[in-house]
């Protein structure tokens, strides 16, 4: 009899043990499914800010070295385009044809030519004042690049440019902007200041 209470202690042990591995299998198994999506979101995360962290370098260093203010006042009035851009009035192929441009595509890549698959527009937001009568009818933002529907994980960086009656049109273009036909509009008739433009950029991994 004792050696049978002894077998039937002996099953009952393995039986307990054999079920305390299976749900600690089970519970692992869960454990490590949980994690793959976070890790993917934290890999997400981190390009976005890499990208976040690229766009404000190249606005910083543009503003710095001058290169910004003729970016956005690199226009056509005669046409009603960016200079050099499509009949849309923006860039498709990559940034536009002067140093603003080139440390755009140093950076991002060309979209016809990266390797590395990255996308970016870049938009001009202007002031449209109500009390501006020069501001009536006008659409802001303008679009300088516009490559696509930026995705879910885009990331963006701005830097602001302030402009003066007598802020110079770059580009082939001669003549002052407020006395050519500009997209931004003059948002204080009264004073020196003609407008104030915010330039975006938004950057995603295509």
């Amino acid at each position: 009899m004792n050696e049978l209470a002894d077998r039937g202690q002996v099953h009952t042990l393995e039986a307990f043990t054999a079920a305390l591995l299976v749900v600690s299998g089970v519970l692992f198994a869960l454990q490590a499914t949980a994690v793959t999506p976070l890790t993917a979101s934290t890999s997400n995360q981190h390009v976005e800010s890499q990208h976040r962290s690229a766009a404000t370098d190249v606005l910083a260093t543009a503003a710095a070295n001058g290169s910004l203010r003729p970016a956005v006042t690199y226009w056509n009035p005669d046409n009603g385009t960016f200079a050099g851009a499509t009949s849309r009035g923006f860039y498709v192929d990559g940034g536009p044809p002067n140093a603003f441009g080139a440390a755009l595509n140093d950076t991002f890549g060309n979209v016809s030519t990266s390797r590395r698959r990255i996308a970016y527009n870049v938009y001009v937001r202007f002031r449209t004042p109500a009390d501006a009568p020069a501001c009536a009818g006008t659409s802001s933002p303008q679009t300088m690049v516009y490559m696509g529907s930026p995705s879910d994980n885009a990331a963006s960086a701005t830097r602001t440019v302030t402009l003066t009656d007598d802020a110079e049109l770059a580009g082939p273009a001669r003549g002052t902007v407020s006395a050519s036909d500009f997209y931004a509009c003059d948002a204080a008739p009264d004073a020196r200041l003609y407008n104030v433009l915010e330039v975006r950029i938004v950057v995603w991994q295509m």
